[in-house]
């Protein structure tokens, strides 16, 4: 595998989206933001119209990181065009979506704290690439896919949603809370001795260095940003589910947090996933952050909102939550498939 690019058989298209939605966000991020769209071969030379399968990126994710290159490895835009240049799988435009915040990222929900980027998504996305592309414009043919919190937003997202996305891909996505966040709580606690237990110390202490030079970079940016977008106050200030100085739980932010677990969000969504037309699931059986288990519980979901058996497909294989890309073009290759049929 030779380590720099190479020619697509098909076009990625660059846009720049100026959102109505994401201006004057709380963090002051900026509401222009750019937008691939990916063509398969032929699109130029064809009348027909393609399903789509929207790709979201995990925390810290910005678009431009699709480019980055790790040894013997492709990048996603070309492994994913190689899905569709061998000419097996039915052809789909693939959109890679921006939605980062200053925080590290949005987990793909209207917050108070960070933005409306659900509402961004679903209301000006979807809608800019089906006014500019030759899409098939209903849920059916459309899929939402990512990995770890943009497996979130994939499992959210078409719960919410239903009209607007038909399919999803789930790899390693957060979910069952209490295995993948609990144990990050007492983390957090030890750092934030250095801060007088004051998380906003830290974030002013971490804005004014380079970015992860300390310990307590990674857990600290987390907890913040995902405080900040599963339970800011309605002034956008993120408040920690636990006490930054004894780590007990403050339970009802706690249960703020827990109304977000895609595993307990799905009795009260069962008929939106009873509608999907596919659904991947999958997960390295030495996660980290038990992102596996997580899989598993929400395949039983799944089979308790009735959703059929032949709709899903879940695996979990040798890894851990770290350098699992290669699974991405398996499961395009398999969306696209299910939302192509009927097409």
């Amino acid at each position: 595998m030779l380590p720099w690019g190479a020619a697509l058989a098909g076009r990625l298209d660059e846009h720049v989206i100026d959102s109505v939605l994401l201006r004057d966000n709380p963090l002051g991020d900026p509401a222009q933001r750019p937008l691939w769209v990916y063509l398969p071969p032929g699109y130029e030379d064809s009348t027909q119209r393609y399903p789509s399968v929207y790709v979201i990126q995990g925390y810290t994710g910005y678009l431009s990181m699709w480019r980055n290159r790790s040894p013997y490895r492709q990048p996603f835009p070309e492994t994913a065009d190689a899905v569709f240049a061998a000419g097996d799988v039915p052809p789909a435009l693939v959109v890679f979506c921006d939605a980062w915040t200053a925080y590290g990222g949005s987990q793909f929900v209207d917050s108070p704290g960070t933005g409306r980027y659900h509402s961004y998504l679903c209301e000006e996305v979807v809608p800019f690439v089906d006014a500019h592309y030759r899409t098939l414009p209903e849920a059916a043919h459309r899929a939402i896919s990512g990995k770890s919190s943009g497996g979130f937003g994939a499992m959210i997202t078409p719960m919410l949603r239903p009209d607007v996305f038909g399919a999803l891909a789930s790899h390693a996505g957060d979910t069952l809370y209490e295995l993948c966040y609990l144990a990050e709580f007492g983390k957090a606690v030890r750092h934030l001795r250095d801060y007088d237990g004051d998380i906003g110390a830290w974030w002013t202490d971490f804005r004014s260095r380079t970015a992860f030079t300390k310990p307590a970079d990674e857990t600290l940016l987390m907890m913040l940003g995902i405080s900040a977008c599963f339970s800011a106050r309605d002034d956008g200030t993120p408040e920690l589910p636990f006490d930054p100085h004894t780590g007990v739980l403050r339970a009802e932010v706690w249960q703020r947090w827990l109304d977000w677990d895609p595993v307990r969000m799905a009795p009260r969504y069962a008929e939106a996933l009873r509608s999907l037309r596919a659904v991947w699931l999958d997960a390295g059986t030495r996660d980290e952050w038990y992102l596996d288990l997580g899989a598993q519980a929400f395949r039983e979901e799944l089979r308790a909102a009735g959703l059929p058996e032949q709709r899903v497909h879940f695996e979990l294989f040798d890894a851990t939550h770290r350098a699992i890309d290669y699974r991405y073009p398996l499961a395009l290759a398999w969306l696209c498939r299910r939302i192509a049929e009927g097409a």
